[in-house]
C-alpha cells in the first residue's frame, strides 16, 4: 500500500512538474499566426479572459485560448486587461500579448489640424487620414448642437472646431471626432477668456469671430495682440474691417475663389465681405487656436488702426492713414517692384 501511495505521489508530482513546464513554455513560446504586416483587435468593454483569448487567437496573436489564460492567470492580470483596440505586429509571447492589454497600450493614430482652418479643409484632413469621408465630416459639423449652449445662434461648427493634434482610434466616427474637438474648444475658452472678452462687450460668439480673423491674418504670436488690437480700434469707431480673409471666405463658401484675390473679389456681395459690410463678419471664418482666442479677449494697448505686410509673414503697424500708405508703398508697392 505504501509503495502504491508513493507511487501516485510520485506520478502526481511528475504531472504537475509537466503540466508546470507546458505551461511555462507556452507563455513564453513567441508565436505569429497572421500573414499580414499586423494584426488589429478591438477587445470590447467588460470581456474577460476567455472572449480575448478567443479573439485574440483567431486573429493568429496567440497560439491558443489556454495559453492566454495561463499568461493572465501568472501575471495576476484578470482586472488589469482594457477595452480598446489593439494592434499587434511580429511574434509575441502570450506574456507580452497580455502586458500590452494590461498596459492599456491601446492603437491611436495623431491627426493634427493646424490653427485657422475651416470645416471643408478640416474635412479634408480627415478624409487624407484615412478615417472616412470629407462629406460625412462636413455633415457632422453642420450641426450646431454641441455648441449650442455658448452660441445659440451658430448655425454650424465653423470656428469651434479646436485645432490641435488628437490621437484617434482607426474606428472613429466623424461625429465622435467632431464632439472631441468641440470639447477641446471648450477647454480653450477658459472663464478667463470669457470673463475678459464680455468685460469689452463680446460675446462668446463676437470673441470667436474675431479670433477668426486674427488667426487668418497673421501667424507671429507677437502680433496676434496687435492685430486684435486693430480691428478692435476699428470697431470702436465704426471703421470697417476690410479683412482680405472674410472676402476669400466668401469666395469660397460659394465656390468663386480661384487663389487669387482681385479688386473685383473686394465688391463680391456677400454679409461675410467686411470691405461692404461695416463690423464683424456675421461669424468665424476660421477655427482660431487658444493664443487668437486670449489676443481677441485682451487685445494689445496700442492706437493701430492698420497694417501692411512684409512680405516675409511680418507685418507693419500704423495708426494714421498717411503712415500706413507710406508703409503700403513701401512694403508692397516699392517691393513688387523691385522684384520684377
Amino acid at each position: 500500500m505504501k509503495r502504491l501511495l508513493a507511487g501516485a505521489l510520485l506520478l502526481t508530482l511528475l504531472a504537475g512538474a509537466a503540466l508546470a513546464a507546458w505551461l511555462y513554455y507556452s507563455v513564453h513560446r513567441p508565436f505569429r499566426g497572421y500573414d499580414e504586416a499586423d494584426a488589429y483587435v478591438e477587445i470590447a468593454s467588460g470581456s474577460g479572459p476567455i472572449t480575448m483569448g478567443r479573439q485574440l487567437e483567431e486573429a493568429g496573436v496567440v497560439r491558443n485560448v489556454t495559453a492566454f489564460r495561463a499568461a493572465v492567470w501568472l501575471r495576476g492580470a484578470g482586472r488589469k486587461l482594457q477595452a480598446g483596440e489593439y494592434r499587434f505586429e511580429g511574434e509575441m509571447t502570450p506574456l507580452q500579448v497580455v502586458d500590452k492589454i494590461a498596459r492599456g497600450e491601446v492603437y491611436l493614430r495623431p491627426l493634427t489640424f493646424r490653427e485657422g482652418l475651416t470645416v471643408r479643409q478640416t474635412a479634408e484632413i480627415f478624409e487624407a487620414g484615412g478615417f472616412g469621408s470629407a462629406e460625412e465630416f462636413i455633415a457632422a459639423a453642420s450641426d450646431p448642437e454641441p455648441i449650442r449652449h455658448l452660441d445659440p445662434d451658430a448655425p454650424d461648427l465653423e470656428g469651434y472646431l479646436f485645432p490641435d493634434t488628437y490621437a484617434l482610434p482607426r474606428r472613429i466616427t466623424a461625429t465622435q471626432l467632431v464632439a472631441r474637438m468641440v470639447a477641446r474648444f471648450e477647454q480653450a475658452l477658459t472663464p478667463d477668456v470669457r470673463e475678459r472678452a464680455a468685460a469689452r462687450g463680446l460675446g462668446v460668439r463676437e470673441l470667436v469671430t474675431l479670433a477668426s480673423l486674427v488667426e487668418k491674418e497673421t501667424g507671429k504670436g507677437e502680433e496676434r495682440p496687435l492685430v486684435a488690437a486693430v480691428y478692435s480700434n476699428r470697431l470702436k469707431i465704426g471703421m470697417g474691417m476690410q479683412a482680405d480673409p472674410t472676402v476669400i471666405y466668401a469666395l469660397e463658401r460659394a465656390g468663386r475663389y480661384d487663389g487669387n484675390l482681385t479688386r473685383e473679389n473686394l465688391r463680391f456681395d456677400s454679409p461675410y465681405n467686411t470691405y461692404r459690410y461695416a463690423g464683424l463678419p456675421p461669424g468665424p471664418i476660421a477655427a482660431p487656436g487658444q493664443a487668437s482666442l486670449e489676443a481677441s479677449a485682451d487685445p494689445a494697448d496700442v492706437p493701430y488702426l492698420y497694417f501692411v505686410s512684409r512680405n516675409d509673414g511680418s507685418h507693419v503697424f500704423a495708426t494714421t492713414l498717411e503712415e500706413h500708405n507710406r508703409n503700403v508703398h513701401e512694403w508692397q508697392v516699392r517691393y513688387w517692384r523691385q522684384r520684377r
